[in-house]
Parts: structure tokens; C-alpha cells; sequence
């Protein structure tokens, strides 16, 4: 039997690097990101956004998308772009987290990529020191390099900054409040 394992083994590997992960990639600026296509609900063309107050920057508002209400977030401003213009290109990637649609503004979506296991390094330390966790993994395709991200990781980050900037600025908010109030009752 012990000749049989290491056979198991590398029919195991072989099975691994023959895997493709199939992503949808987009663009944000001048880099390629990629997300798992299962984690895609749809692609759609940017319609009117209503805002909604005391959102982060990044935090564009809502859309009716078919009769749900869902956030959309600008992920070129979530990734610190400067410049960013509206055009045609532009869409949002809609995706489903604990059980709710997100959108995710970016510069263009191109195909679905197919890149072999084998050609995907794991995620650098320095991306999860610096608290960007959301970046899986960097894949080779075509002589450049896509970064995965994990989507419910992007969006748990950005719900996280949403609820300290709301603690934050109600905590200012309730500080002015107090000193209005004083300076009202001299």
C-alpha cells in the first residue's frame, strides 16, 4: 500500500494544476482586478445613483436595480484613484454578500478569464500588514498580472469603515450638539 499514497498524491497535485479559476476581470485606473465569477450576480451599465447622507466618500448610494435596493460602492475611490471621470465604459459589478446585493463601480468589466491554478501566487504578506485582506492572490494571464480580490472581504472592509466613520462622526456631532447647547444656555 505505502507505493499507492504518493501516487494519490500527485494525481491529487495534478488534479490542483490543471484547475482553472474562472474571474471576471475588471479595470480600476491602470491595474486588472479579478473577482470569482460565482461571487458575480450580474453586470450592469451605471444608472442614476441616489445618494445617501453621511456615507463615506467611496459610498456613491443606491440603486433600484429591478425592484432591490442595492449599495453601491466606487471602488476608484475605494482604491484611492484621483482621477476619475464618468464615461460610457463604466459599469458596476453586482454582487451578493450575507445575503445582499452590493455594486461596485469600475472603470470597464472585460471577459471572464480562465487562469490555471498554477499560474496564481498567494496574496503578499504586505497586502494583509498594510489591511488590505481583500487581496487573494495575484494571477498571471498574458504576460500580466491580475489582482484577486475576495468581494465579501472588500465589502465586510468597507461595512467596517462605515460603522467607525458613523461612530466617529456622531461622536462630533453629539460634542457640537453640547456646545451649542451650553453656549444657548449662557
Amino acid at each position: 500500500m505505502p507505493a499507492t499514497q504518493p501516487l494519490v498524491r500527485v494525481a491529487e497535485t495534478r488534479t490542483f494544476m490543471d484547475r482553472e479559476l474562472h474571474i471576471v476581470g475588471f479595470q480600476v485606473g491602470r491595474e486588472t482586478y479579478g473577482i470569482p465569477i460565482a461571487a458575480l450576480h450580474e453586470i450592469v451599465r451605471v444608472p442614476e445613483i441616489t445618494a445617501v447622507p453621511d456615507a463615506p466618500e467611496y459610498m456613491e448610494g443606491v440603486i433600484n436595480l429591478r425592484g432591490k435596493i442595492v449599495s453601491v460602492i466606487d471602488l476608484r475611490k475605494r482604491f484611492g484613484e484621483k482621477n476619475i471621470h464618468p464615461a460610457r465604459r463604466n459599469r458596476i459589478l453586482v454582487v451578493e454578500h450575507n445575503g445582499r446585493l452590493s455594486g461596485l463601480i469600475v472603470d470597464s468589466a472585460s471577459e471572464v478569464l480562465k487562469i490555471p491554478a498554477a499560474d496564481v501566487d498567494l496574496s503578499p504578506t504586505v497586502f494583509q500588514d498594510s489591511g488590505l485582506n481583500c487581496v487573494t492572490g495575484l494571477g498571471k494571464f498574458r504576460g500580466r498580472l491580475i489582482v484577486l480580490l475576495d468581494p465579501a472581504r472588500l465589502l465586510e472592509y468597507s461595512e467596517g469603515l462605515r460603522k467607525n466613520e458613523a461612530a466617529s462622526s456622531g461622536e462630533g456631532r453629539t460634542a457640537a450638539g453640547e456646545t451649542r447647547a451650553a453656549a444657548a444656555a449662557k
